[in-house]
């Protein structure tokens, strides 16, 4: 009989799939902040991705702090991940959290905002210059070439919130008829602090603002709550980016007028795939390569794509991003 079970113990063990005895690979995936809507998108495609490959991920996000962040790397560091997926609070100060996790062993990929100065070994981004260019571009239509604009930035040392601004700034070289008259950060990307800059700006220049540029949804939607105050929602020109649902409703109802979609879904599938292939002993894909001060780091960019009233349909409903109900409400 026991000759009978051993045989039997050895015909399951070999006929049974190697993944059911395999350990899964795990990969942490650290996010800034959960606060806009589009990180809750973020976080579902990178953790399904990362799945149907076969690895398990171990998550984390720290409320725009940098000392939650740098415990929050402790911990998932202590979970024996092979590879670490982590977007900084601040691209400026992350690259001791690269150091630590180099130190342990894990490999790291740098998500959405760059960490300067440190060895990380794949970087997933997006087209931010892009995103401002686009908004832009799309103001100074508006305002045929003159007028006041305001630019509402994110959190100072943000890789994207500097780019998006830069983007702007160098087309509106080229419009010295239209005169900045507010450019601010805003701590922890505030939609709130964005209003109450506008809010001050508005009362500063007794209304006389053309046009608002947002480095993000959730600020453009402070700013239109600015503008409502003082009536004005509509004849203002308002930008934003990242096409979150509140900013896609808000230029259905005529309230904004202008969005950056990025493909978030993309963004997320990479990195899921990248930190994956690392995990692996597999070199991912790239499109360029960035220097981070470090040194120069192989890349993917995730494309980017105006939003107005007409290319709802094609570009939100159509690919998936937003259903039609959400947006529309039937």
């Amino acid at each position: 009989m026991k000759n009978i079970i051993y045989v039997l113990s050895l015909i399951t063990f070999f006929t049974t799939p190697y993944f059911a005895y395999a350990k899964k690979i795990k990969v942490g995936f650290i996010l800034s902040t959960m606060q806009e809507e589009r990180y809750q998108r973020d976080k579902a495609v990178f953790e399904q991705t990362l799945q149907r490959l076969g690895g398990e991920v171990v998550f984390a996000s720290c409320n725009n702090n940098e000392q939650t962040q740098a415990a929050q790397v402790d911990n998932v560091l202590s979970q024996d991940v092979k590879v670490l997926v982590i977007q900084p609070v601040n691209g400026d100060t992350a690259a001791g959290l690269v150091k630590q996790a180099k130190e342990d062993g894990v490999l790291v990929v740098d998500y959405d905002r760059l960490i300067r100065n440190a060895p990380i070994d794949y970087y997933v981004t997006e087209d931010s210059e892009k995103v401002g260019a686009l908004q832009a571009e799309a103001a100074v239509s508006h305002m045929k070439g003159k007028g006041n604009l305001a630019i509402l930035m994110g959190q100072a040392g943000h890789s994207v919130a500097e780019a998006r601004t830069r983007g702007v700034l160098k087309v509106l070289e080229k419009h010295p008829d239209i005169k900045i008259v507010v450019k601010q950060y805003h701590h922890a990307w505030s939609p709130q602090l964005a209003m109450v800059t506008l809010e001050n700006a508005l009362t500063k220049h007794k209304n006389n603002i053309h046009a608002v540029i947002a480095n993000n949804s959730g600020m453009a939607h402070g700013a239109i709550q600015a503008l409502e105050e003082q009536k004005l929602t509509g004849k203002v020109f308002v930008a934003g980016a990242d096409a979150d649902l509140t900013a896609i409703r808000d230029i259905v109802s005529g309230k904004q007028q202008f969005e950056v979609f990025i493909s978030i879904t993309d963004m997320a599938e990479r990195a899921a795939k990248a930190a994956y292939a690392l995990a692996m002993n597999e070199q991912p894909v790239y499109d360029m390569m960035v220097d981070n001060g470090y040194g120069k780091v192989k890349t993917t960019s995730t494309p980017v794509f105006a939003i107005h009233k007409q290319n709802i349909e094609k570009q939100i409903i159509a690919t998936g991003f937003h259903s039609r109900k959400a947006v529309y409400g039937n």
